[in-house]
């Protein structure tokens, strides 16, 4: 357990907390640890919370993946806010240093998770710390906090907080490396998966086969030169995100170099704007292979998450815009548990934290000593304001 009087910087937070491995297992974990981090990491979290006068409790989203929660006193009548980071990081495999060593130098924190997103996590309980359970009870917010736990793939912890606490906050500041600019816009997501149908034969007589992979190549050709045009639409353009995107990450197709392959499948990656959406999306892409692809195609749908939206002109965002820190409004490509709770919770929520997303899922992750702490800057001065 972390315990709040153990630490004496928010740098040691931190490496406390890259030394748990919080590996989410139904990625590519690459590590031989157990796959019960993120359960250590509510765990870790939670005591520190407790250790702060919160109420805590760990809630089983999936066996032995739990979400943490806590809720501090003093808030009765006041607008609820939720501090939501998340406990799970990607995999470690092919790192160049120890994943879950939390080592120190040259004014960086080293490890996998110190910037996505132990970073933020250790930059809001610091900032808590430092208000302390006296100020926290006089602030004129009700303050909440939520670890959620496999954001990294599915994202199913955010979703069953936001449909078990549908409409009970007023606002939800979600923890993400942005270098403290305010995300209030972010793309959605439709990940898809193209399978092409043939007929086997042998290598030798092709002609008797019909060959999956060359029906496939076909649609990738036009993928590239036809359904990326249509996504680029100006009516699916957004001031601040730019248009859609289409990537096609993975093939495979075939069994044997002399076999002439009966199946052939792509995965595909969208990232949407809000004029768009993930269930637009996937009708053009259904209907697209559909008109092109000469029958004996599936079109299945994966991953879904929709674009985060929450308006400039919301008071809490505002709060934040005035913060002395100057923070900005920023958009960004990729998504986040902000979009669940806005979209499946009705939170309005942004996100926004300390350390640059281009460190995320690196093979040396680190985060700046100094830009850690000027996130317990920035999340103490939004706890502390007051809104106009």
């Amino acid at each position: 357990m972390i315990r709040s009087d153990q630490h004496c910087s928010v740098g040691n937070l931190l490496t406390s907390l890259i030394r748990i491995p919080s590996v989410n297992p139904e990625g590519d974990p690459g590590t031989d640890k157990e796959n019960t981090g993120e359960k250590k990491m509510a765990r870790a979290v939670g005591s520190f919370l407790e250790d702060l006068g919160a109420k805590v409790r760990l809630e089983e989203v999936m066996p032995g993946r739990p979400n943490v929660v806590a809720a501090f006193p003093g808030g009765d009548n006041k607008p609820a806010i939720l501090l939501g980071p998340h406990l799970d990081t990607v995999g470690v495999g092919a790192m160049s240093i120890d994943p879950f060593g939390g080592e120190r130098g040259g004014g960086r924190i080293y490890g996998r998770g110190a910037c996505d997103t132990k970073g933020t996590m250790a930059a809001m309980l610091w900032a808590l710390k430092e208000i302390g359970p006296k100020g926290i009870a006089n602030l004129d917010i009700q303050v909440n906090f939520a670890g959620f736990m496999g954001e990294e793939t599915g994202q199913p912890g955010s979703r069953q907080f936001a449909r078990d606490n549908a409409g009970k906050y007023a606002f939800a500041l979600v923890g993400e490396p942005t270098r403290c600019q305010i995300v209030h816009k972010h793309k959605g997501t439709l990940w898809l998966e193209l399978i092409a149908f043939g007929k086997t034969a042998h290598g030798s007589t092709p002609e008797r086969g019909e060959n999956a992979i060359l029906k496939m190549a076909k649609i990738v050709t036009l993928i590239e030169e036809r359904l990326s045009t249509q996504l680029c639409a100006e009516c699916f353009n957004d001031t601040v995100l730019g248009r859609p995107t289409i990537n096609i990450g993975r093939i495979n197709g075939g069994t044997r170099t002399n076999i002439v392959p009966g199946a052939c499948s792509i995965s595909v990656d969208l990232r949407v704007t809000p004029a768009l959406g993930p269930d637009k999306a996937f009708e053009m892409v259904r209907d697209f292979v559909s008109e092109n692809g000469n029958g004996n195609f599936t079109v299945k749908p994966g991953l879904s998450c929709q674009p985060l939206d929450t308006p400039s002109e919301n008071e809490f965002v505002q709060r934040l815009l005035a913060l002395p820190c100057s923070p900005q409004l920023a958009g960004a490509p990729w998504f986040c548990d902000a979009a669940v709770l806005a979209g499946e919770g009705g939170i309005p929520a942004v996100a926004a934290g300390p350390g640059d997303i281009a460190q995320a899922h690196t093979e040396d992750e680190w985060i700046e000593e100094e830009e850690l702490e000027r996130g317990v800057v920035f999340y103490r001065e939004f706890l502390e304001a007051r809104t106009r």
